[in-house]
């Protein structure tokens, strides 16, 4: 028995001698070099032959790369055991373009080891081609279309934007829209509609419809599109065949899509110059007319409420009262002006006018007749709206007496009881004794003045509170470094009960964020996007003491670590906590 156990000790002895003489490598890839925008592709960083002492993340402007895990692979081949560590990234493009992801250099097994140079190509989403559509082979797109034939400049109008999921899509998410170009449009609210299901090629198609509100803003060539999206969804796996306990389990793929609709042109015209009314303000919609006078019986000067609505189907901002100043005869005051909107892309409503006017004499005798003019885009014709004269009867103001005082006989010898003589002279002066009715100015009681002061310190105290707040408000760096001091503080005492817990995972977690906190507090710029390159990278750490530079490559290289060589222990945690509170201490008397 010892013999059998002294010759495996000996086999894996020379398995690991073995391993340790293999060559490490380091190689980056990608899981396919042309995404399109909107999409994720796949970094993959992979060690060989050894552990890394520090995992570089690529940075390359228009491309935003975040770590998304770690896998460790170990296998025996011909008695040597080999070690593959991968470390993965996501890439996501924020433009269109063509990209370099750099040469990345790792230290393994104290050697320096360096990547070939990857190239992603981004391109923008185009619509799907008719014949990918009409087969089914789509998993989703969109379709944009514009029902209107004729359109005129000013006027309202609805463009439809259809959603389509194959049917073997599970389960989806809102579309995230990308970019809405349009030239020549103005765009308005939107509102979905009722989902439908029609049938393409060999597959059912689930159509979410969404009506979009548009006003044309100008005459000649229109576009509108293309429409850009991105979109998640999770595709069932064909080999389910309906049955509900293999669905159940199988939760299905899920997939990042980009989508994007075709360009629609469209011509605007302007609105014809032959009979145009001379009232005519601009209003492109059709409209009717309402309104009201009184009261119709007033003295001169008294006030009279002219009230006009004007309801419809347009663009209320274009409807607006013909200029009524040169009216004789009355004083006009500015009307008041209230639009409701009805429907929900808010295309129909009333704008109701309300306004003062007051007969100046009685030779008025009417409220002059009142027309309002519209051109109607459905028929393509002007249209007038017309109020027949409002008959008034105005009453001539005569001149009012002032009332007269009622006289008071007085006798002349005898004084009017509420007026007195003036005293000639004052009297002697002299000081009041002390005593029972002596009342003590409140200048000399004890407290007076120090009550006094009470108003001064509350404004002085209240100034104070308000400089404070206004510096806080006017710099927000202060305002992140007390931020930051909080989750530091708070973050300490998590990592000790951690510790305590021996749960390793959950503290290099934790510990992880709190220096990309602290580190993105000092250098200002966003903590996500602080790795441990920022120790060679950043000009102030490079100027920073040798102690905080070793600390936090420690930091760093324990937190990678973690991942695949679990750290045990209490005691340790203990210590790793005692680091970060040292390092934390020194980056907060760094110098920004």
């Amino acid at each position: 028995m010892r013999l059998i156990l002294k010759i495996w000790l000996t086999g894996f002895a020379v398995a690991l001698l073995t391993c340790s003489a293999l060559a490490a490598s380091f190689t980056a890839s990608l899981d396919r070099d042309t995404i399109t925008l909107g999409e994720q592709a796949a970094l993959s960083l992979t060690f060989e032959g050894g552990q890394s002492k520090n995992v570089p993340t690529p940075s390359v402007p228009g491309l935003q790369i975040v770590q998304t895990g770690t896998a460790q692979n170990m296998s025996f081949i011909n008695g040597a055991m080999s070690s593959t560590v991968t470390v993965n990234f996501s890439v996501t493009a924020q433009r269109a373009g063509e990209f370099t992801i750099p040469v990345l250099t790792a230290d393994v097994n104290g050697e320096r080891l360096v990547s070939e140079p990857l190239k992603l190509t981004v391109v923008k989403p185009e619509a799907p081609s008719a014949n990918a559509v009409n087969t089914g082979n789509e998993i989703a797109f969109l379709k944009l279309s514009l029902p209107a034939k004729k359109i005129y400049v000013g006027q309202n109008l609805t463009a439809q934007l259809q959603v389509f999921l194959r049917d073997d899509v599970e389960n989806y998410g809102q579309p995230q829209f990308t970019g809405t170009p349009m030239e020549g449009f103005t765009l308005g609210k939107n509102v979905g509609g009722q989902r439908q299901q029609t049938q393409i090629g060999n597959h059912v198609y689930t159509v979410i419809p969404i009506t979009l509100a548009l006003t044309a803003v100008k005459s000649g060539p229109l576009t509108l599109g293309p429409f850009t999206a991105n979109m998640t969804v999770v595709v069932g796996s064909p080999n389910q065949n309906g049955d509900p306990f293999r669905q159940f389990f199988n939760q299905g793929e899920r997939r990042d899509l980009s989508l994007a609709t075709e360009t629609i042109h469209a011509e605007a015209l302007p609105l014809p110059a032959q009979n145009r009314p001379a009232n005519f303000n601009g209003a492109v919609g059709n409209f009717t007319m309402a309104a009201s006078v009184g009261p119709t019986n007033v003295a001169a000067g008294d006030p009279v409420t002219v009230r006009v609505q004007i309801s419809g189907r347009g663009s209320l901002d274009s409807v607006t009262l013909p200029d009524q100043t040169t009216l004789s005869g009355f004083k006009i005051f500015p009307p008041t002006v209230k639009t409701e909107l009805s429907g929900q892309l808010g295309l129909d409503g009333t704008k109701t006018f309300e306004e003062i006017v007051t007969p100046q004499n009685s030779d008025v005798r009417e409220w002059p007749q009142f027309s309002f003019s519209f051109f109607n885009p459905d028929d393509g014709q002007y249209h007038t709206l017309t109020q027949a004269a409002v008959p008034l009867t105005i009453k001539a103001v005569s001149a009012t007496p002032l009332p007269a005082l009622a006289k008071t006989s007085t006798p002349e010898n005898q004084t009017p009881p509420d007026i007195l003589p003036l005293k000639q002279t004052l009297g002697t002066l002299a000081q009041i004794p002390v005593g029972r009715d002596f009342v003590e100015p409140l200048i000399a009681k004890q407290g007076f003045l120090a009550l006094q002061g009470l108003p001064v310190l509350a404004f002085l105290a209240a100034l104070v509170w308000r400089k404070r707040a206004d510096n806080l408000a006017n710099n927000p760096r202060l305002r992140r470094k007390l931020a930051v001091a909080q989750i530091i503080s708070s973050g300490l005492n998590d990592l000790k009960k951690f510790a305590a817990e021996n749960k390793p995972d959950e503290f290099f977690a934790l510990l992880f964020r709190l220096l990309q906190e602290q580190l993105g507090e000092r250098l200002d710029c966003p903590a996500t996007a602080i790795t441990e390159n920022v120790v060679e990278e950043n000009p102030l750490l490079r100027n920073a003491p040798n102690s905080t530079r070793d600390g936090l490559r420690e930091l760093f290289q324990l937190c990678n670590q973690a991942r695949y060589a679990p750290v045990r222990g209490t005691a340790e945690l203990n210590s790793v906590a005692a680091k970060l509170e040292k390092v934390i201490g020194e980056l907060q008397n760094l110098k920004a």
